[in-house]
C-alpha cells in the first residue's frame, strides 16, 4: 500500500478514545498524510473529535486529510481500514437500563459490557448494528481490515464470522498488555523487560508463560498471593491464581462477573473480602461524559496546549504494520477455526480443547498480509473448562440472533454463570422478559419480548 491509507473511524463521537487513536496513528511518518473519516450519529460529538483531530496533528506534526461525516456510507466507501467503536444504546438509556433492572431482581454487577445478562443484552442490540455496517463494507470496500473495539468482544468477533464472513475482522483489546504493565508494576520489573505468552478468550485468557530474562516469575506472583499483600483493587485475579495457577488478563471487576464465586446472593462478605466495586461501570461513564466536556471546553482555548502520548492500543500498530510491512506481533480477537463464506467453521483450531466455533484471543503475526493468528495447540484444561462457562453464554447469544430464536436468549441468562449464582430460573425468565421489553428497539424485532 504505497497510497495514504483510508482509515475510517466508526463511532468518532468516542471522542477521547478516538482522541488516543488519532495520535497513535497520526505519530508514525507513514500514516501522517492519512485521509481520516470521522463518522458519528451525534453532529455535536462529531464537531468536537474533529477539532481533536485538527489539534492532535497540528501537535504531532502530521498533515492528515480529515473529513467529518453523519452518512456512514460516506465514511465506508472505499476504505483500507474500519476501527469501530460504537456504543448501541449509549450510556441511557441503554446502560442505565442493564444496570437499573436488574437491581429490582436482586442481580448485581460491575461492568455488565461482556457477559452475564448486560453483556447478552447489550450483545442483541450491538451485532445487528455491526452486521448491517459489514454488509455496507462488503459493498463499499471489500478488502477493508475491520478493527473492532466494541464489547461484548467475543460475541460480536463470532457474530459477524456468521453474519458476515466475508469482511476481515480482528477483536482488539488492551487488557493483555494492560495487565502484563500491572504485574510488571507490582513485581517491580520494567514492562519492556517481560516476555509472555498469553491465550484464550477475550477477558478470560492466561499468561501461559510470564518471565523476564528467561525466569519464570509464576514463582514470585504465587508468593505475592499467598502473602495477602496484593493490590486491593486486584484480589480477585490473585485469588484466582491461586487456584488455577495462571493469571488471567481481565481487571478484577471484570473478571468477579464472569464466575459465580464472589458476587453471590446473601454473601456480602465476598463483595467486602474482595473489593468488588457493584456499579463500576456507570460510575465510569459519568466520569468518561465529564471527561468530555472538559475536553470540548479546552478546545475553546487554542493556547492551551493538547498533550498527545502514544496508548497501549493496538490499532495503530496494525495499520503500520500493514502500510509498511513492518512484522509486529499483537494480541487479536479471530475464530478459533477459519470461517467459510458460507459462515460454517473450517478446519484447524487455534486453541484445540476449545470449540471449533468461538472466538479466541491470542497472540497474532501482522504485516503486509494482514493478521496471522498464533497456533496455541492444548491449554491447562482448567483454564479451558472455565472458559468454557463463558463460551455457552456467548454461543446462545449469538445463535439468538442468527436464528431468530427467543427461547436462546432465555437459555444463555440461565447458563451464564454470575447471574444463576444470584437467581433462580424464575427469577431469571422474568428479568430476561422485563430487560427485552426495556429496549425495546433496540433489539432485533423477532427476539423482542412477546406481548
Amino acid at each position: 500500500m504505497t497510497k495514504a491509507p483510508k482509515i475510517a473511524l466508526v463511532g468518532a463521537g468516542s471522542t477521547v478514545f478516538a482522541k488516543n487513536l488519532l495520535g497513535d496513528i497520526l505519530s508514525f511518518p507513514e500514516l501522517a498524510g492519512a485521509d481520516i473519516r470521522l463518522f458519528d450519529i451525534n453532529p455535536e460529538r462529531l464537531d468536537v473529535t474533529a477539532q481533536v483531530a485538527a489539534r492532535v496533528a497540528q501537535t504531532v506534526g502530521a498533515r492528515p486529510t480529515v473529513s467529518t461525516t453523519t452518512d456512514r456510507h460516506r465514511a465506508l466507501d472505499g476504505a483500507d481500514f474500519v476501527i469501530n467503536m460504537i456504543q448501541v444504546g449509549g450510556y441511557e438509556p441503554a446502560t442505565v437500563t442493564d444496570f437499573e433492572v436488574p437491581k429490582k431482581y436482586g442481580l448485581r454487577q460491575t461492568i455488565a459490557d461482556t457477559l452475564g445478562i448486560g453483556g447478552i443484552m447489550r450483545g442483541l442490540r450491538t451485532i445487528p448494528v455491526l452486521a448491517e455496517m459489514s454488509r455496507d463494507m462488503e459493498r463499499l470496500c471489500p478488502d477493508a481490515l475491520h478493527l473492532n473495539y466494541v464489547n461484548p468482544m467475543a460475541m460480536n468477533v463470532w457474530g459477524l464470522a456468521r453474519l458476515s464472513p466475508r469482511i476481515r475482522t480482528v477483536g482488539l483489546c488492551h487488557s493483555v498488555q494492560g495487565t502484563a504493565g500491572e504485574l510488571a508494576h507490582d513485581l517491580g520489573l520494567p514492562v519492556e523487560e517481560i516476555d509472555f505468552l498469553c491465550a484464550g478468550i477475550n477477558h478470560m485468557a492466561f499468561y501461559l508463560k510470564f518471565e523476564h530474562r528467561g525466569e519464570d516469575l509464576y514463582p514470585r506472583l504465587m508468593e505475592l498471593a499467598e502473602s495477602g499483600k496484593v493490590p486491593a483493587g486486584n484480589r480477585v485475579r490473585y485469588e484466582m491464581l491461586r487456584r488455577l495457577g495462571f493469571f488471567v488478563t481481565e481487571s478484577s471487576e471484570h473478571f468477579s462477573e464472569y464466575v459465580p464465586y464472589f458476587i453471590k446472593a446473601g454473601r456480602d462478605d465476598l463483595i467486602e473480602k474482595f473489593g468488588v466495586p457493584l456499579d463500576e461501570y456507570p460510575r465510569r461513564c459519568v466520569s468518561q461524559i465529564g471527561g468530555w466536556e472538559e475536553l470540548r471546553v479546552k478546545l475553546q482555548s487554542p493556547g492551551e496546549p493538547l498533550e498527545v502520548t502514544r496508548s497501549v492500543e493496538y490499532g495503530s500498530l496494525i495499520i503500520h504494520s500493514v502500510v509498511t510491512g513492518q512484522p509486529r506481533v499483537v494480541y487479536g480477537n479471530v475464530m478459533n477455526s477459519p470461517v467459510n463464506e458460507g459462515g460454517s467453521a473450517g478446519s484447524g483450531k487455534l486453541i484445540s480443547n476449545l470449540p471449533d466455533e468461538c472466538a479466541v484471543e491470542v497472540p497474532c503475526l501482522v504485516d503486509k498480509q494482514g493478521i496471522q493468528p498464533t497456533r496455541i495447540g492444548r491449554i491447562p484444561p482448567q483454564l479451558a473448562g472455565l472458559m468454557q462457562t463463558n463460551i455457552n453464554v456467548q454461543a446462545l447469544t449469538v445463535e439468538a440472533l442468527v436464528t431468530g430464536n427467543r427461547d436462546h436468549i432465555y437459555h444463555a441468562a440461565m447458563l451464564d454463570p454470575h447471574t444463576s449464582a444470584e437467581l433462580d430460573l424464575d427469577q431469571i425468565w422474568a428479568l430476561t422478559t422485563d430487560l427485552l421489553a426495556q429496549h425495546g428497539d433496540f433489539i432485533p424485532q423477532e427476539l423482542q419480548a412477546a406481548d
